[in-house]
């Protein structure tokens, strides 16, 4: 699809070509769903290999999260086929192992987190390689940012970033809200819900009328300004319910220097370190995150000091010039003797 990519592409003097393909999401795991892909996936691969063999490509590099046909196109084109891992697959257990046994089909996979890679078991095929930051995250001056967003200038602000979904933990971060009951703390909730799923969004405030801190979640929508949430933030949440693969809310909130929140399991953990660049909390528990939240709020300089120790660390570990060596090391190895 066109955007910001491709025009960024094509400034580099990079070739661009859209090419529309079944994409894969996690409502396709069912059978229909399933029937769907694979019939658009017979489609896609010869189109993407007769793509492939035109421009003389090394090789095929997909997202699980984006599309099939890269698989089907990598052995039609008879070139190496690289399968980026980036889901966990909780939930979907029934149709795992078809699913396993197509993404083995790849000559390598890498995967976001180990907690990713976990998923895939015994095999050399399988390797971590965590995400980078496209950019640092600028993070607004606390008085204007507050302004912008219209947020008391001494409150104490929770923000959470990130599409509203059954999974992202927005009501958790809610109840977390009615158990502090201090009456000073806020919820700031920056982001949507997908489009037709709106109702999830009137489900959110409708709990907190019912716990009683309506007055205190503030529901900004979708931002582009996030150096102000970021800035008007004493601290970020990510309170993911389901195993997170590697969530970019955490990574450029703790590359901005905010004191991040998460919950400790899927990708997070290795991400954040408890105490140390970070909180890790039980997955699912308000009453852990008001716990947390609270102590943050009576502690200023641990939240400075973790905010700090995540910016360096973060930004060091996380670096592109990391994952981009990281990759053309992966793209050598496939390619050496071809």
């Amino acid at each position: 699809m066109d955007g910001e990519l491709r025009e960024d592409l094509a400034a580099a003097g990079v070739e661009v070509v859209v090419r529309p393909l079944a994409v894969m999401r996690r409502a396709s795991m069912s059978p229909a769903g399933l029937l769907r892909i694979g019939a658009a996936l017979a489609r896609d691969a010869g189109g993407l290999a007769r793509l492939a063999r035109a421009r003389d490509a090394a090789l095929v590099h997909t997202n699980t999260s984006v599309t099939l046909g890269g698989s089907a196109a990598g052995r039609v084109a008879r070139i190496p086929h690289v399968w980026h891992l980036r889901e966990i697959y909780t939930g979907f257990e029934r149709y795992w192992p078809a699913y396993r046994r197509l993404l083995l089909s790849a000559d390598a996979l890498p995967c976001v987190s180990q907690a990713t890679r976990a998923q895939l078991g015994d095999t050399a095929k399988a390797s971590v390689l965590h995400d980078g930051l496209p950019l640092v995250p600028a993070r607004a001056e606390r008085g204007a940012a507050r302004a912008a967003l219209d947020l008391p200038a001494d409150a104490f602000v929770v923000a959470i970033l990130g599409r509203i979904s059954s999974w992202k933990g927005q009501d958790v971060l809610i109840r977390a809200l009615a158990a502090i009951g201090d009456g000073e703390t806020i919820a700031l909730v920056a982001g949507d819900p997908w489009q037709g799923e709106e109702a999830r969004l009137r489900d959110l405030r409708d709990l907190a009328a019912q716990l009683g801190v309506a007055d205190r979640v503030r529901f900004a929508g979708f931002r582009t300004d996030v150096e102000n949430v970021y800035g008007a933030a004493d601290v970020v949440a990510v309170p993911s319910t389901q195993p997170d693969p590697f969530p970019n809310a955490a990574l450029e909130a703790a590359a901005a220097g905010c004191c991040v929140v998460a919950a400790n399991h899927g990708g997070l953990p290795e991400m954040l370190e408890d105490g140390v660049t970070g909180r890790l909390v039980t997955p699912g528990d308000p009453a852990a995150l008001a716990s947390a939240l609270a102590a943050l709020r009576r502690d200023p300089a641990a939240r400075e000091r973790l905010g700090g120790a995540a910016a360096t660390t973060t930004r060091a570990r996380f670096s592109p010039a990391r994952l981009l060596e990281r990759t053309q090391a992966l793209y050598d190895g496939l390619l050496t003797g071809r």
